[in-house]
Order: structure tokens, then C-alpha cells, then sequence
């Protein structure tokens, strides 16, 4: 897929810089998961301050969501034509096919893609943040995750509306269309098992059940599972280094914590499944 240079302004430095950063840092974070647990639900300390889950969750999550729609809001209507209105006739035509292949191809396609970012956030602290039935969150853990999904949803926002311009016919390619499909199918997973797990639990209950139904009979950490393939088709819809990061990113961070699910649930129960595996079915 070829993309255009859009004549707006992009922060090549700071998209890098951000991107970089999310490849180099999740590695490290991984290791770290792999020495310590992150405390917060099963392996929260009793000794952490703590936000309630609800507001914990929108806290958070909300950041990706208000900072991409702000900047998708602010996006200016008027994005090509500058060079029709210096040169003659034929530069005034070269102007206006710039303005319409932005507007029908960069536009809609960058537009779509920020969409479905923010989809997944506003499903993440709107819907699931009200309907959760997990523990208090520590509150440094709340503060960290609010600056990363700000920062990050700022990185994702930035690069898809000033930094790449989709062709034309971007909708129509077939990487696109296989990205957006695996997005959505990895979201349907993520909410049908965060809805197995919810109802795991009365209200006010904190104690832990065995999950079954849906892809937890395969793996202990389908929602997991379900937001990794969420953001690998995004990126592969987006098909730019900024989403790519930000997927590496997330099997590095999430990825280790099924594992540790998957290693709990073990020493939790004695009847507990030894067929499923940890993220991947059948496999790891």
C-alpha cells in the first residue's frame, strides 16, 4: 500500500520518539513481568491506596478516548488546494485533485482508523468501566495507565491524521479490510470473555471461579488474547510504525500477565483445566 505525503504539519520527531519508545520498552516491561507481578486485582498489596475499579477504569482508559476525539474534532476542513490558488489553470486542477484524493481517500481512511481506536477506548471506559466487578486499582497504577493511553492515543491521533495519507482506494485493499476484521473479531472475543469473567462474581464479591465458555475453554487468558488481536489488526490496518508499536507493546505487556493468570488459576484450584494454555490455544 503507497501513501501520500499530506501537506499538513507532522511531528516526525516526536511520532518517532513515542513509537521508538514503545518498541524498546516492551521488552524491558516484559522482563519485569517475568521477575514481579503488577500489582493490581489478584496481586494487588493490602497496603496500596486505592481508586474504586469503576472510576479507576474510566480514570485511565478515558485519556485515549477525549485526546484523539479532540484532535479529530479539531481537524481543519480544508486541507488541499493551496497550490491551485498560486499557479495558473492547470495548477489550480492539480490543487483540486490533490484536495479531493485527501478528502475521499486520506481523509476517510485515517478518519476510519482513529474511529476504531477509539471504539475500543470508549467501550473500555464508558461500558466495561460501569459494568466491572473488580477490585480497587493502586492509585499510582491508575496514574501511569492515564499518562500512557494519553500519550499513546496522541501518538495514534497524530500519526493517522497529519502524518499518512491513504489512497484512494485504501477502503478497498484487501490488507485493510483483513485488518478491520481481525479488529473486530478480536474485540467481540475481548468483550464476551470480560463478560464471562464479570459474571464469575456477585455484586460486592472478590473471590476467584474457574471461567468457562468461549475461547477461556482453550486458554486462561482469552480477554487477553482478545485485545492482542484487537491491536495486531489494527496495525495491520493502519499499516504505520506508530501502530505496529503500539502492538508489540501490548503482546509484551499483556502477554506475560495471562501467563501469570494462567500460572495462579493452576495453584488456585486443583480441578482447574490442565488442557488450556496460558494466551495462545493449544500452543503457549
Amino acid at each position: 500500500m503507497e501513501f501520500l505525503q499530506p501537506e499538513m504539519e507532522c511531528c516526525e520527531s516526536a511520532v518517532s520518539s513515542l513509537s521508538w519508545a514503545l518498541v524498546l520498552g516492551g521488552p524491558v516491561y516484559l522482563l519485569r513481568q517475568t521477575r514481579t507481578h503488577t500489582p493490581y486485582g489478584r496481586y494487588r498489596t493490602a497496603r496500596s491506596r486505592c481508586c474504586p475499579a469503576r472510576l479507576a477504569w474510566f480514570l485511565q482508559e478515558a485519556p485515549a478516548l477525549l485526546l484523539p476525539l479532540m484532535m479529530l474534532l479539531l481537524l481543519p476542513g480544508e486541507q488541499g488546494g493551496r497550490a491551485g490558488e498560486q499557479g495558473g489553470r492547470a495548477g489550480e486542477q492539480r490543487g483540486r485533485a490533490g484536495e479531493q484524493g485527501w478528502r475521499t481517500g486520506g481523509r476517510t481512511g485515517g478518519t476510519l482508523l482513529i474511529c476504531t481506536f477509539m471504539l475500543h477506548y470508549f467501550h473500555r471506559s464508558c461500558i466495561y468501566a460501569l459494568r466491572t466487578r473488580g477490585q480497587p486499582v493502586p492509585l499510582d497504577i491508575v496514574l501511569y495507565a492515564a499518562v500512557f493511553c494519553a500519550l499513546n492515543g496522541f501518538l495514534q491521533a497524530h500519526s493517522l491524521l497529519h502524518c499518512t495519507v491513504y489512497p484512494q482506494d485504501a477502503l478497498t485493499q484487501a490488507r485493510m479490510a483483513a485488518g478491520f476484521l481481525l479488529f473486530l473479531f478480536g474485540m467481540i472475543i475481548n468483550i464476551h470473555s470480560d463478560d464471562i469473567l464479570r459474571k464469575l462474581r456477585r455484586p460486592g464479591e472478590t473471590v476467584y471461579r474457574i471461567p468457562h465458555g468461549g475461547l477461556f475453554e482453550f486458554v486462561s487468558g482469552a480477554n487477553f488474547l482478545g485485545e492482542i488481536l484487537e491491536w495486531i489488526g489494527f496495525a495491520i490496518a493502519a499499516g504505520s510504525f506508530p501502530a505496529f508499536a503500539f502492538a508489540f507493546f501490548t503482546v509484551c505487556s499483556i502477554g506475560p500477565r495471562a501467563c501469570q493468570h494462567h500460572r495462579d488459576y493452576l495453584k488456585r484450584f486443583e480441578d482447574y483445566p490442565r488442557c488450556r494454555r496460558a494466551i495462545i490455544p493449544f500452543l503457549l
